[in-house]
């Protein structure tokens, strides 16, 4: 298995570096070479890496710590202001987009609950997508990506609620008996954490800050520390991971330990999407590729549109709803990792998690493509519209 686990992080990320360089000079999102990458080293591919096993728990790692930054970054101050600007936008559309996949799965011969589970992914817009593409030099651009992060906001965490939710449906016990558990470990985790970051970790932090080492330690030890009380809670690691990271947004130094685990969230971006990728199974996905296709299309067509009008009934200029309704039409890295949650805990079919997998692509390389086209990027095709 040492073996075994080295060769996969070679050929992880030394394949990531190779296939990103022609991402970049494509022009497009870099997640996708990662997922390419997957496809051809997985056992759908050459067969490089072929372990299910090992390709589960390089998945599982990544949404650990990917759900741990995702919560740092939501600092309650912050998120309490940009509820109350978006709610209205974030719960139209989603009505809209639920709707919007409900409708292509059925007609695609799923099942209620695949449907409704694809419903749930079609919601959700990429923030990596959305963020990486966007300029911040610019006063338009700052206020547009304070109208696209409130959205994304808002929609990890109905990401969030419905990951809760998968976890419930899996779990051993009656229902009733664990939405008490949830009601009861929920609340003690967070607010435990609160407290435990405000008399605890935050001296530590203040008082140590300048031995990064410690700092990152500390970061680690605290999000796998409550990811493992979480499970033993009967929750899971990644809400446990979760909560960890929004416990520890409302340290004073929470902007400089967010920035610190910058590389530590690519990492394990490249791992969770390299996994997804290598998960692939392109027999399933060739049986359902028309409708799969069909979803993606209507995504980048109708998201943009129903963003922009919704944009301009809550006072948004035109030029602005436009420009962050193409941004925010595609869907997301979240939709992955809610199919992925859903595979392993068995409320999802294969075929459903193949569906939505293939039209999160296809929309990930349309997106992108209209956006570097069309607006100012750093990445853009022409000078005119390269801007950092």
């Amino acid at each position: 298995m040492g073996e075994s686990v080295l060769f996969s992080v070679f050929l992880i990320f030394t394949g990531a570096a190779l296939l990103a360089t022609l991402a970049l000079y494509a022009r497009q999102s870099l997640l996708i070479a990662y997922i390419v990458l997957g496809v051809l080293a997985g056992p759908s591919g050459v067969g490089l890496i072929d372990d299910p096993h090992l390709i589960e728990e390089i998945a599982h790692v990544g949404i650990i710590f990917l759900l741990f930054l995702l919560g740092l970054e939501l600092r309650p101050s912050k998120l309490v202001d940009l509820l109350r600007e978006a709610t209205g936008v974030t719960i139209a559309s989603t009505l809209v987009f639920a709707l919007l996949g409900y409708l292509v799965a059925a007609a695609a011969g799923f099942s209620r609950s695949d449907c409704l589970l694809i419903g749930v992914a079609t919601t959700l817009s990429s923030t990596i997508i959305s963020l990486k593409l966007l300029p911040t030099t610019v006063l338009h651009h700052r206020h547009t990506g304070e109208v696209i992060i409130s959205i994304l906001l808002l929609q990890d965490l109905l990401a969030i609620a419905a990951l809760l939710l998968l976890h419930g449906l899996a779990a051993d016990q009656a229902p009733w008996v664990e939405a008490g558990l949830l009601l009861i470990a929920l609340p003690v985790l967070l607010f435990g954490g609160l407290a435990v970051e405000r008399w605890l970790l935050r001296p530590l932090f203040l008082r140590f800050d300048k031995v990064g080492e410690y700092v990152f330690l500390l970061v680690l030890g605290w999000c796998l520390g409550i990811a493992q009380l979480a499970q033993s809670f009967g929750l899971s690691y990644e809400i446990g991971a979760f909560i960890a990271g929004v416990a520890l947004a409302n340290s004073p130094i929470a902007p400089f330990i967010a920035d610190s685990l910058r590389p530590l969230r690519d990492f394990f971006l490249v791992m969770f999407f390299f996994a997804l990728g290598a998960g692939f199974n392109v027999e399933t996905v060739s049986k359902v590729w028309p409708g799969a296709v069909a979803l993606a299309l209507a995504v980048v067509v109708i998201k943009p549109l129903t963003f922009r009008t919704l944009f301009r009934t809550f006072g948004e200029t035109g030029i602005l709803a436009g420009e962050a309704g193409v941004r925010l039409g595609q869907m997301s890295e979240f939709s992955l990792l809610l199919v992925a949650v859903a595979l392993q805990t068995q409320v999802m079919s294969a075929s459903a998690a193949a569906f939505v997998q293939l039209a999160t692509l296809v929309t990930f390389v349309i997106s992108s493509t209209v956006v570097v086209l069309r607006y100012p990027t750093p990445i853009a095709l022409s000078d005119r519209l390269r801007r950092d």
